[in-house]
């Protein structure tokens, strides 16, 4: 017995077509918005890590009973949070005034138990993020970020709002959180 082979009709050809087509326009909106979702959720994941990782070492400070060091007649807190030395803000100097922080904050690394930092910088903000976070993602300054493919986040210092902010560079995004290390708040802009 001889069987004779056919294949799909024009007809059928075309609605099948058609009906992929349909598919493919309703499902890519939602494939793309992923990818832009997934850049969120990852911004919000590392701002979470950094805001936990400043609040530990502050615990850490607090749950050692508010270590110090005094240089030149001047207190300065610190703490050895995770086997890493770090300088934390104070409310208050020498003379009782008030410094506009709040006490116990990560402002940079204590590599030496010497010289407290007098201005906030970019590396102290890059230390800030390699040091608090135990997996960070790369990191560097707006400069080197740019010319850099492997940086995940630049990092920039502003000495006067005395912030330190972390801008995604995945993707073209250019989300974002700042460290406002007077408070010790990290706040994520999703743009």
């Amino acid at each position: 017995m001889l069987r004779k082979q056919t294949g799909f009709s024009l007809v059928e050809l075309v609605v099948v077509i058609v009906v992929v087509g349909l598919l493919a326009v309703a499902a890519l909106p939602r494939f793309l918005d992923v990818t832009d979702e997934a850049k969120k959720a990852s911004i919000e994941g590392v701002a979470g890590g950094f805001a936990t990782g400043v609040l530990s070492a502050r615990a850490q400070w607090e749950a050692e009973a508010r270590p110090s060091v005094t240089l030149n007649g001047e207190k300065y807190n610190t703490v050895d949070y995770d086997g890493v030395d770090f300088w934390l803000t104070r409310s208050k100097d020498s003379s009782d005034s008030d410094t506009g922080f709040r006490d116990g904050y990560p402002y940079a690394l204590n590599e030496d138990n010497t010289s407290y930092p007098t201005s906030l910088t970019d590396q102290a903000c890059i230390d800030l993020m390699d040091n608090l976070l135990q997996n960070p993602p790369s990191v560097d300054t707006v400069a080197n970020a740019a010319n850099n493919k492997n940086v995940k986040y630049s990092a920039q210092a502003n000495t006067g709002a005395s912030t330190c902010t972390y801008v995604q560079q995945e993707g073209g995004s250019k989300h974002q959180f700042v460290y406002e290390i007077e408070t010790g708040r990290v706040t994520v802009t999703l743009q």
